[in-house]
Order: structure tokens, then C-alpha cells, then sequence
């Protein structure tokens, strides 16, 4: 590969992952302390970076700075689709409201084991996930049509508790038919009862594992259907013509 054909993947990786975050070139310029010219030109394939820039991105990208040099240098299967071929709504499929980080942890690490690989957005609290949801305040310039397939909501949120973020969540338009699982700690019979009359679709005890998730799938009568599987392309062997 080329050094123009890695600053090109580079740049696709980078412009990718800010659209799964959702966020503007120049939220994303803001956040890396870099100039907003400077990330279209990452972006565009025609600046290269240097060390301390990558890191920076990776920082503001929510990411490694190994997952941002891989996808910029490593092989790409022929039938995996681009980034420019990947809309927002298949890079966010599910969002995680979660505040602990030891629980986002076990909840990724749950999620690895059962084979879900969808993408996940994490937020620490109610009011960003609101903002994610309503595409308002940072996620203004997300379209509202992208919205996640699945919400994992944590109860015990700063700003805004989980309970409130449901009841806001179900009395929208445009997000009441978005699948919300509750991931609790607590047994409080009046807490989960008020959440299922809310809307929520199922609970999950915290510490979250995989046979947690497992147990939670039927209920949601999804199937974990949000992988998005690439369709299989097979070859028939041809048959051979008649005399």
C-alpha cells in the first residue's frame, strides 16, 4: 500500500468513526484541539498526520490509536463495504446510557462473549443521551432518522435519573418505538414496576453477563437481529451445458 493510500484510509477511518459519533468536523476539531481545516483535510486524504495529532483524534474519536492506525493500513476484505459506503445508521445501532465505567466494562465484555458486534455509543448521563436521541445540543447536526435500534439505560444517572430519560424517551414521536432495556442494580418492585409502565421492553441485573443478555433476548423479540450481517455472497458451480 501506497503512503497516499494509507493517508486516504486514514482519513476514511477518521471521517467514519466521526459519523458513528455523530458529531461535526468541527466538534470533532474542538474536542481533538486541532484546527476544523486541518481534520477536512485528514478527512479528504490529503494531509498527513503526526504522531501527536493521531493521538489527539484517537482521544476525541473515543478509540485507540491502534484501532485508528489498523483500519488506516490493515487489509480490507473485498466484499466489507467502505466507510463512504456506511451510513450513520449502521454505525450506531445501540446506545448505552451508563455512568460506571467498571459496568460499561463488564457490559462490553458481556456483549463480546454472546457475539453481538454491533457498534455501541456510550453516554454518561441522561441529558447527553436525550441530546443523542433528539439530536439537539452537540448532536444537533445528527439526523433525526438515524436513531439506534436498542437503548441499555442505566436507572442511576447524574443530571437526569434513568426514569425520566424513559419517560421522555416513550413519550416522543419519533423514539417511543426504540427498544429500551433497563440495567439495574436494584429490586425495587415500585422502581421496575414504574418502568415497565413507562415502556421499558425488558430488565437486566447488573453486574450485566452473557446469560443476562441471553435471557433478555426473547423478550425483546429481536433476536440481537441488529448485527446487519453481510449477505453471503456464494457462487453456484455452473452445470454444465446440454448437447
Amino acid at each position: 500500500m501506497t503512503e497516499s493510500e494509507i493517508t486516504s484510509r486514514f482519513g476514511a477511518s477518521v471521517r467514519h468513526l466521526r459519523h458513528c459519533l455523530g458529531i461535526s468536523q468541527e466538534t470533532l476539531a474542538e474536542r481533538a484541539d486541532l484546527h476544523r481545516t486541518y481534520i477536512a483535510g485528514i478527512e479528504g486524504g490529503m494531509r498527513n498526520v503526526t504522531l501527536k495529532s493521531i493521538n489527539k483524534l484517537a482521544r476525541a474519536l473515543q478509540v485507540s490509536c491502534a484501532t485508528l492506525l489498523v483500519q488506516a493500513s490493515g487489509p480490507r476484505n473485498p466484499d466489507e463495504p467502505t466507510s463512504s459506503d456506511l451510513s450513520t445508521s449502521q454505525c450506531v445501532d445501540i446506545l448505552m446510557v451508563e455512568d460506571n465505567r467498571d459496568d460499561v466494562e463488564l457490559t462490553l465484555k458481556a456483549f463480546k462473549q454472546a457475539r453481538i458486534t454491533n457498534p455501541i455509543k456510550i453516554v454518561p448521563d441522561g441529558v447527553e443521551a436525550l441530546d443523542f436521541l433528539f439530536c439537539t445540543g452537540q448532536y444537533a447536526q445528527r439526523p433525526m432518522e438515524e436513531r439506534p435500534q436498542l437503548v441499555l439505560l442505566d436507572l442511576k444517572l447524574p443530571t437526569l435519573d434513568g426514569i425520566e430519560v424513559l419517560r421522555r424517551i416513550k413519550a416522543g414521536e419519533r423514539t417511543r418505538s426504540v427498544p429500551v432495556v433497563v440495567l439495574t442494580a436494584s429490586r425495587d418492585c415500585y422502581e421496575l414496576a414504574e418502568c415497565r409502565r413507562l415502556g421499558a421492553e425488558t430488565f437486566i441485573l447488573k453486574p450485566v453477563d452473557v446469560h443476562g443478555l441471553i435471557q433478555a433476548t426473547p423478550q425483546l423479540n429481536l433476536n440481537w437481529a441488529l448485527l446487519k450481517p453481510r449477505e453471503v455472497r456464494t457462487h453456484s458451480p455452473r452445470r454444465p451445458s446440454s448437447a
